[in-house]
């Protein structure tokens, strides 16, 4: 049973250390942050985190949630380890050990959903979900309805962007329809419009790079049937990339 959900964007600017001291977006900053306060002022029993990626799994719920692995940039600023001079003699090698398995990559969306909880101060139970960028209507309904039913009280952690193409310096670059959808999409949202969500067209949705489509479709089958209560917290497209923040409260 869902209790509370909010939707939240996973833009790698969100990340905890990615932008350094710089403090970019700090009105989104802030609307996520209210977001996750209001979703877990109900206390559920498990908070279930969902976002896209490129395969619908099961992630681990205590996995380290590391936004370099999504910003190499950030791995190459690593000080020199010698100073001036030839530096001391590197030591011999040592034996050969094990090869280890690295441990898999926790996609984007639940690296920034997790680190939301986390900044939260949320410790209890949680389940992190991702859900195929390819996946059909039907298949993120279905997902969503077996979400809702895992738990006897879930709060709903949505994560996902909406389209990348709103100006010439999108990173999709500019397209005419994107904003259309995103207009479709955030009255979807204000009026708790459910079928609306569940009706987005997944080859429109990739054309226009919103990546937030299959979670926001698992979202209307999580809290079907229905009219939740909504409020809009956030709604611009800064660098030209579609950003909504929102609760969702499901009806009685």
């Amino acid at each position: 049973m869902i209790i509370r959900a909010a939707l939240c964007p996973s833009p790698p600017l969100l990340a905890a250390g990615v932008t350094g001291q710089a403090d970019v977006l700090p009105e989104l900053r802030e609307a996520c942050g209210a977001a996750v306060a209001w979703l877990l002022a109900a206390a559920p029993d498990e908070v279930t985190v969902i976002g896209p990626a490129t395969t619908t799994a099961a992630w681990p719920p205590d996995s380290v949630p590391d936004p370099s692995m999504h910003a190499p940039a950030l791995t190459r600023l690593a000080p020199p380890t010698a100073g001036p001079g030839p530096g001391p003699r590197p030591a011999p090698p040592l034996p050969s050990a094990p090869a280890v398995r690295p441990a898999p990559q926790l996609p984007l969306a639940l690296v920034i959903g997790a680190q939301l909880l986390d900044a939260a101060g949320y410790s209890g139970p949680r389940v992190l979900q991702s859900v195929a960028e390819s996946a059909s209507p039907a298949a993120c309904r279905d997902l969503g309805r077996d979400l809702a039913a895992d738990a006897p009280l879930t709060a709903l952690l949505v994560m996902g962007d909406g389209s990348a193409r709103r100006s010439a310096a999108a990173p999709g670059y500019l397209d005419a329809r994107a904003e259309p959808f995103d207009a479709v999409v955030e009255q979807a949202l204000r009026d708790g419009d459910l079928p609306a969500l569940a009706a987005l067209d997944p080859d429109l949705a990739r054309d226009l790079l919103a990546a937030g489509r299959p979670a926001w479709q698992a979202l209307a089958g999580a809290l079907t049937p229905g009219r939740p209560r909504t409020r809009i917290l956030y709604s611009d497209a800064p660098f030209g990339v579609t950003y909504l923040v929102a609760t969702l409260d499901p009806a009685p």
